[in-house]
């Protein structure tokens, strides 16, 4: 068996059932792996060792009484710290919620919960999840387990590289233009940004309310659909809901879905492209070739404006969302507030970073009257020409694929302008704005030992599909047993 802290979900399930191991002897291998790596990683923004060792020991009880939950009963999972989880931390990585208590659980973590995980860690993450590279991070920056002068991706960095060192098993991000998947990608991890509406928001810090949404980062593609079987489904608290059937998305791997007809879009094949990652990226492309797939060029004609058209839609909403940290309800009050007027302006002074108020100011003048028109609800109708790219090509192919990121992981401070870090995500921001599923998984790495991940972007709430195409190369390649030299 390998070193207990790199096993995957499946494995460290079989091990639990067969009783080499048990869930407090599974917890206690990655609080020791967390508290040797950790300061080098930066990882984790909090923990609590007594609630993870008193989760695994109720999970060894269920086990003995022969009252099992499931696949994810005692393991160790991470949450990004913008997810709800009652009566601990939720900082955003932000010292606007310094010292925010939850007062109550997010759906995603009930429904963790009761599959009887065992949360471990508060995972860092750019400010508010703005940002690709974690960064932005008001309380430290995440380093890269595979090469650690290296950002992990963002904005859920803590998550991927709290997988990616052996701290957790699994976790969850949250993706809202490619911040699952790039930091997968970065990784050497799988991560799922599933359709939006089928995994519930609430308890879940918002960013942009229509390009959000929860996913899950995991070794293997086989995980995330454990992941994503038991955090999926309809939630009432969340008005953006989709009422979809219960699917085991796991048993799902198992139905043939390749061959398939697989596009490529020639957009994402140009200028910017990293040549280590556009061979890696090929050598996937190949091997589904073998398997019989049909490979078909595809035009994705609006790519151009995705940038533009994310970063006015997605600041128009963070503009909105962050309104209300203003010093009243909750979270940080700045102390050299003499009035009312005091009260907002110096406490998001002090309580906000950079790049969260660089992205309040670009959306309060989009919406401002007199430019609402010009930039916003013209944004709007290309976001709807962007989205109708997709529909047209799922006409031609079942899925399409594309490299993740345009580049592996960068050495940190690479980014001297925001529209350099902005550029980043032209390969992701466009399923954010459609609504679709996609994943990424790892497909190589660079010479220098960086990991190389692969997109594949599927059609809406056809995540089965997805994935049991998605683990037909993953099952076959096991890239995720080349482990970080930490």
């Amino acid at each position: 068996m390998p070193p207990t802290h790199s096993l995957t979900i499946a494995t460290a399930a079989a091990a639990l059932a067969a009783k080499k191991i048990s869930a407090v002897e599974l917890a206690q291998a990655h609080i020791a792996r967390t508290k040797s790596v950790e300061p080098r990683v930066g990882a984790f923004n909090s923990a609590d060792e007594p609630a993870a060792l008193a989760a695994a020991r109720a999970s060894d009880e269920r086990r003995a009484a022969g009252k099992t939950h499931g696949p994810l009963d005692g393991i160790p999972i991470g949450l990004k710290d913008i997810i709800s989880v009652k009566g601990q931390p939720l900082t955003a990585s932000s010292r606007m919620l310094a010292n925010y208590i939850s007062p109550y659980d997010a759906t995603v973590t009930i429904k963790l919960r009761d599959a009887g995980a065992v949360f471990w860690g508060r995972l860092n993450l750019d400010e508010f999840a703005m940002g690709s590279s974690t960064e932005n991070s008001a309380t430290h920056p995440t380093h890269n387990p595979y090469d650690l002068t290296r950002v992990a991706g963002g904005s859920s960095g803590g998550s991927a590289a709290a997988i990616a060192a052996g701290e957790v098993t699994a976790a969850l991000g949250t993706d809202t233009g490619g911040s699952i998947r790039q930091p997968a990608s970065f990784c050497n991890l799988v991560g799922l940004k599933p359709t939006y509406g089928l995994v519930s928001r609430y308890g879940v810090g918002a960013y942009a309310s229509s390009l959000d949404q929860v996913g899950p980062l995991a070794r293997t593609v086989e995980d995330a659909a454990i992941l994503l079987t038991t955090i999926a489904g309809h939630d009432p608290n969340d008005s953006t809901s989709i009422r979809t059937a219960p699917t085991d998305y796991r048993a799902a791997l198992a139905a043939k879905k390749i061959p398939c007809r697989l596009g490529i879009p020639k957009e994402y094949f140009g200028e910017g492209l990293d040549p280590e990652v556009a061979a890696a990226v090929q050598t996937a492309v190949d091997y589904y070739k073998t398997q019989g797939c049909e490979i078909r060029e595809i035009t994705l004609p609006h790519t151009q404006h995705g940038i533009a058209i994310y970063y006015i839609l997605a600041t128009a909403e963070c503009s909105s969302n962050m309104a209300k940290y203003d010093g009243i309800r909750y979270g940080h009050r700045s102390p050299r507030a003499t009035n009312a007027v005091d009260i907002y302006t110096k406490t998001r002074a002090e309580g906000f970073g950079e790049e969260v108020k660089r992205r309040i100011i670009l959306g309060t003048y989009v919406l401002t009257s007199g430019y609402y028109d010009a930039y916003y609800l013209r944004a709007q109708k290309v976001r709807t020409l962007i989205r109708q790219d997709f529909i047209d090509a799922y006409k031609q192919v079942d899925a399409i694929i594309t490299p993740t990121a345009p580049t592996p992981a960068f050495p940190k401070g690479t980014h001297k302008t925001p529209l350099e870090a902005y550029l980043g995500d032209i390969y992701t921001i466009g399923v954010n704005m459609a609504g679709l599923p996609a994943l990424s998984m790892p497909c190589g790495f660079t010479k220098t030992g960086l990991p190389i991940g692969v997109q594949l972007i599927g059609q809406p709430f056809r995540e089965a599909d997805l994935l049991a195409i998605a683990d037909a190369y993953d099952r076959t390649h096991e890239w995720a047993t080349r482990l970080p030299a930490l």
